[in-house]
């Protein structure tokens, strides 16, 4: 900017001199031509008298700088200081025939004698003869040479001029140069600058408010997405990661601000992605570490034309898991329902058929009571399970004795046990808990029943009610089979059996585990397990108080 400043004030500088010059040099020159031009009239009229008086001779005696000529009217040259009388007609010079009509001419042209421009004067004189003077204009610029010191005046004034202008362009520049943006208040400018320094001032205030929030909004924006149980991922036009939250890195793979965003080992997910920053909507799934991933990229659209991509990844593997066990559920609903269902069948149909022998009639019947008692039993378990998932049975909680119903539970599981010849013994002491007691009966009947079923000959089962300061605690210990490490998260599943093989020497539904876990969880208590194949399991149920 200095040298801008500089440039401009010198060359106004040097075009100021330099019209300054040309016009002076044009005043002077045209002043030093009119008085050459008067000079040569002066000396002529002079010379015209001294002519009329003398003639020739004193023409002679003049030995002026100036070229004279005499000429009579018809133009021939009577004398001439230069070429004497033998000199062509002369009649046809403009100065000449001016002279000749008008008493005096004047004209500035080429000498025919040395080819210089000179300056001519002729004047008439009374016995109708012409004379002339003439000068070279070459004498008028020896006039001009002797004012050149002038010149040399004009370029000191030159060099001046640019000093000033540098000095000048660095006065107006270095306050410019020295206001910073964060500290203009500490510069100390010229007045003229105040109002720019104001204005900057102001700029300040508002974009330090405009940071400010923001920063603000970027603030709550990354709380808000760090909080978010979903991934969150923003990206540009080219795909570069403009935000991301952890959930989303951790799924895809890392997503770094400002990089672009990762290939994933899974091409439908990158080709959604692809698709999304070409201006479409997209989703898929993804299937990662046990886990199930929604991922849904909407593309975010300005001035009709795509600008970017957000995506979101949707942790779905609960709704996954739900819809398998709704599936497994009703494979398995129908499974145990036809399985009784044609048992009471093919019976009846013998029966109805008059095949089945009347010393057989009782035991066929009794076979068709046991399938209905089988199929009533998992109808109403079914039922109760679906009451427990929906809860659309919520019953008002009362104080029940958990050392009472497991009292009771014993009792009726006694002649099961004779005939398996399991001991069964029950310890602790009487301890009260709030609950339904309808659930609290199925959780307690149902372990003690598994307890049983899954138990050796002559093993034993334990019921211990247990009353700590914060809780009351039931354990079921039994001597039974056990359950291997890598069935035991499954084994509350709905009618999943460690065993399938001797699923069908156990009777039962499969579901007694499954409705000890949910009535457990609409009480609010907590099921714990521990097992060892060969040895027994003992499952502990933890009433809060």
């Amino acid at each position: 900017m200095t040298g801008k400043i500089f440039r401009y004030t010198f060359l106004m500088g040097l075009l100021v001199l330099l019209l300054s010059a040309v016009l002076f040099v044009g005043l002077q020159y045209s002043h030093t031509k009119e008085e050459t031009s008067s000079v040569l009239k002066q000396e002529a009229e002079y010379a015209a008298r001294g002519v009329m008086l003398s003639g020739e001779k004193y023409l002679d005696s003049l030995g002026s700088r100036d070229g004279v000529t005499w000429i009579d009217a018809d133009g021939n040259v009577l004398y001439d200081s230069e070429s004497g009388s033998d000199v062509a007609n002369q009649s046809d010079y403009p100065e000449v025939s001016d002279a000749a009509k008008n008493g005096e001419g004047r004209s500035v042209r080429k000498s025919e004698i040395d080819g210089k421009d000179t300056m001519y004067y002729a004047l008439k004189c009374s016995d109708g003869t012409v004379l002339r003077l003439s000068r070279p204009l070459s004498e008028v610029w020896s006039v001009l040479i002797r004012v050149s010191p002038v010149l040399w005046v004009a370029v000191l004034v030159l060099v001046l001029a640019g000093i000033f202008s540098l000095r000048a362009a660095k006065q107006i520049t270095e306050p410019i140069n020295e206001i910073e943006i964060d500290g203009v208040d500490r510069v100390k400018v010229y007045p003229e600058l105040e109002p720019l320094v104001g204005r900057i001032r102001e700029q300040n205030l508002t974009i330090g408010e405009q940071i400010d929030e923001l920063t603000r909004r970027q603030k709550e924006f990354s709380v808000l997405t760090e909080n978010m149980s979903e991934g969150f991922v923003l990206t540009d036009k080219s795909g570069i990661v403009l935000s991301a939250n952890s959930g989303a890195s951790r799924v895809l793979n890392g997503c770094d601000i400002g990089s672009s965003l990762p290939e994933n080992e899974d091409r439908a997910v990158s080709e959604t992605i692809k698709k999304t920053l070409r201006g479409e909507r997209a989703e898929t799934y993804l299937d990662q570490k046990d886990r199930c991933y929604h991922i849904i990229a909407n593309p975010v659209v300005s001035n009709d034309k795509p600008a970017g991509a957000v995506v979101l990844v949707v942790d779905v593997t609960e709704s996954v898991q739900r819809e398998q066990l709704r599936r497994e559920f009703s494979a398995n609903v129908s499974h145990e329902l036809k399985t009784p269902l044609t048992s009471i069948s093919g019976f009846a149909e013998l029966m109805m058929q008059d095949l089945v022998p009347p010393d057989k009639s009782r035991e066929f019947a009794g076979d068709i009571y046991r399938e209905s008692v089988r199929l009533i039993s998992l109808i109403n378990d079914i039922i109760e399970l679906s009451q427990l998932d929906e809860q659309t049975v919520s019953p008002e909680k009362e104080d029940v004795d958990l050392y009472v119903i497991a009292e009771d539970v014993l009792d009726s599981l006694e002649s099961e046990a004779k005939k398996k010849e399991v001991t069964l013994s029950l310890t602790g002491d009487r301890a009260i808990v709030r609950g339904i007691p309808n659930y609290v009966d199925e959780i307690v009947y149902n372990l003690c029943d598994n307890a049983v079923k899954y138990n050796r000959h002559g093993g034993s089962v334990t019921v211990n009610v247990e009353e700590t300061e914060k809780s009351v605690v039931l354990s079921v210990k039994d001597t039974g089979i056990g359950i291997p490490d890598e069935y035991r998260e499954r084994i509350f599943e709905r009618f999943y059996r460690v065993d399938s093989a001797r699923s069908n020497e156990i009777p039962g539904t499969g579901l007694g585990l499954s409705i000890v876990k949910h009535a457990a969880q609409l009480l609010g208590a907590h099921v714990s397990l521990k097992s060892e194949p060969d040895v027994g399991t003992e499952i502990t149920v933890e009433f809060e108080r």
